[in-house]
């Protein structure tokens, strides 16, 4: 099946589910540890949440989920936060007055939403944290993500294949980044990542000359970017470079995160006068924008773990229309996402690596991106 004909067929089921609402009967999720079993059918007018517009992968979020609700007859508010928490909390409690009864929020910040969070629950609204976990809070009702740790760990697979570090001597020379410390997410990405390298780390074939190398995962936030934010990963590489990359020193491996803070600190490198070539680093990345993928094509960028939002767009669809019919919401998981609070039941997604001869058959071919938009 196509998947324009899949989303429509998601959106026809959506229809016919809110016509049978008042006579749904509870369904079965993966694992038996899904939504609560006899849960009453509910409006579907959803408030999605989402953190910025400033990075290419919220604003596909966004639209797409929207898109699939509206074809269902949804009612739906998309609001974008700017990356202000203050206005996240606002924006979520202008839904919930304007009657959103499901909420899907990508917290900016996973800390600080508990009190609005209770407020929203005291008008009976269900809630979905979208992809980064929401924390300190029986509040949040499912958690819909990519397997994060896996992220970090295809990206420490896949150094330590290059590298083959199993069998090298060193010292190879490391540079380690961290995502934005008040981000869930991060954490799990970096220890999927360190639990690979550390060991290589503690043994001398990895080295890190700028001595950010945080001694065990629970250190990670002391060399996260706040904000994800490129100019910051930029300013970051580049004090790195000047400070304990002098003469021929060179650096030759980049653990990035993601995509946005790989884009500051490939500018970093080419201000210090790098190019690509036998001798360039080895920089990861994941989300697979496209600017990124340019870099990959132009051998600035080595590899992006890529998570199909697409589908994660459509889980958390599908799961909307569980709530809306009263069935029980489908999770696989319900032992990883402790937030402090409760383990929050889960859907996790599988991501996959992509490299410069995966971008056309990956990429391209799903329709993900368009060959013209990374030059192709």
């Amino acid at each position: 099946m196509s998947r324009t004909k899949k989303f429509l067929a998601l959106a026809a089921t959506g229809i016919f589910a809110l016509s049978l609402a008042s006579c749904a009967t509870g369904g079965e999720s993966t694992d038996g540890g899904g939504g609560d079993a006899g849960a009453t059918a509910t409006e579907c007018n959803v408030g999605i949440s989402m953190p910025t517009r400033s990075l290419e992968r919220w604003i596909n979020d966004g639209e797409q989920l929207k898109s699939l609700l509206e074809e269902a007859d949804c009612t739906v508010d998309l609001q974008y936060a700017d990356n202000k928490t203050d206005q996240q909390i606002s924006q979520i409690q202008n839904q919930v007055a304007g009657g959103s009864k499901i909420l899907v929020v990508a917290a900016i910040d996973g800390q600080v939403l508990a009190p609005v969070l209770a407020e929203a629950k005291a008008q009976d609204a269900t809630v979905i944290a979208y992809d980064r976990l929401i924390n300190g809070t029986e509040d949040v009702d499912y958690y819909a993500t990519f397997d994060n740790y896996k992220v970090g760990q295809l990206q420490g697979e896949f150094l330590e294949t290059e590298l083959d570090l199993a069998n090298a001597t060193g010292p190879i020379s490391l540079e380690p980044f961290a995502g934005s410390p008040d981000d869930n997410n991060a954490k799990f990405f970096f220890s999927g990542a360190w639990d690979v390298l550390l060991p290589y780390v503690e043994s001398g074939v990895l080295v890190v000359p700028s001595g950010q190398s945080p001694a065990s995962n629970d250190d990670w936030a002391s060399i996260g970017i706040q904000g994800w934010a490129s100019d910051k990963a930029q300013s970051e590489m580049d004090n790195r470079l000047s400070s304990f990359y002098t003469g021929s020193d060179t650096v030759d491996v980049v653990l990035s995160p993601n995509d946005s803070l790989a884009i500051g600190i490939i500018a970093s490198l080419k201000s210090a006068g790098y190019t690509p070539g036998a001798d360039y680093p080895l920089i990861t990345g994941q989300d697979a924008d496209k600017a990124n993928v340019q870099a990959i094509l132009a051998g600035e960028q080595a590899m992006t773990v890529w998570k199909d939002t697409r589908t994660l767009g459509e889980q958390v669809f599908t799961m909307i229309q569980e709530i809306v019919a009263g069935d029980e919401v489908t999770v696989n998981d319900t032992e990883t996402y402790d937030n402090g609070e409760k383990v929050v039941p889960s859907y996790l997604l599988d991501p996959e690596v992509v490299v410069e001869a995966d971008v056309q058959t990956k990429l391209i071919d799903s329709g993900f991106i368009q060959a013209s938009d990374v030059g192709l």
